[in-house]
């Protein structure tokens, strides 16, 4: 990803907290010369120093056949929101977009195990509904089991990691505070959680 110096993010406990608060991830492997992509939520984690991404495929996608052939990429990107140049001071200027996105890139492998498995999946199920644990340990075994047969789940190791964080650091504080206003004003609920993430940036200056 192309980061210029200005835009990108070096921290790396809040690139995981980002990753972990927009976890709706794209997956991305080549079949050949083609790019194939598929939407998945991801549980984010790390074990000593090594971040962990991992997910499921429904096993009628194709797409997994690939994970241990191919270094696989996902990609982490939201929010973002379209920035007019009526918030700038000079007239000479143009529209442009601010977002913040994170590429990871790593090897996948394959978990069979069930018992991994079902981990995985709880571990998704605390991630976006914990209550829904109850019902879940309610559930016969021969329902779960079937469910099983149905996924392929999978485990990112990450070893290339690289965030960005375009929010008009190259701007005025003047300028990005008409800005933050306007997002925050714009009833898109996209533009204003990036104007909300553009104020703690101000914060930390």
């Amino acid at each position: 990803m192309y980061i210029p110096a200005v835009n990108r993010m070096e921290d790396r406990e809040e690139i995981i907290s980002f990753m972990q608060q927009f976890s709706f991830g794209t997956i991305v492997n080549s079949a050949g010369n083609i790019p194939v992509a598929t939407h998945l939520p991801f549980h984010i984690s790390h074990r000593d120093d090594q971040v962990l991404l991992t997910g499921h495929f429904a096993r009628a996608n194709d797409q997994w056949q690939l994970l241990e052939q191919t270094r696989t990429l996902v990609i982490f990107s939201e929010p973002h929101a379209y920035i007019s140049p009526t918030n700038y001071e000079k007239q000479l200027e143009v529209p442009t977009w601010n977002y913040i996105s994170v590429h990871a890139y790593g090897q996948a492998k394959i978990i069979s195990d069930p018992e991994a498995v079902t981990a995985l999946l709880e571990s998704a199920i605390n991630d976006y509904e914990a209550a829904y644990m109850h019902q879940w340990a309610t559930l016969p075994e021969s329902f779960k089991m079937k469910l099983l047969h149905g996924i392929v789940a999978f485990e990112i190791a990450v070893d290339d990691l690289q965030a960005k964080k375009k929010l008009s650091q190259n701007k005025t504080t003047g300028e990005q505070r008409r800005i933050i206003d306007s997002l925050s004003h714009s009833g898109d609920t996209n533009a204003v959680l990036t104007a909300r993430y553009m104020e703690q940036g101000l914060k930390q200056e």
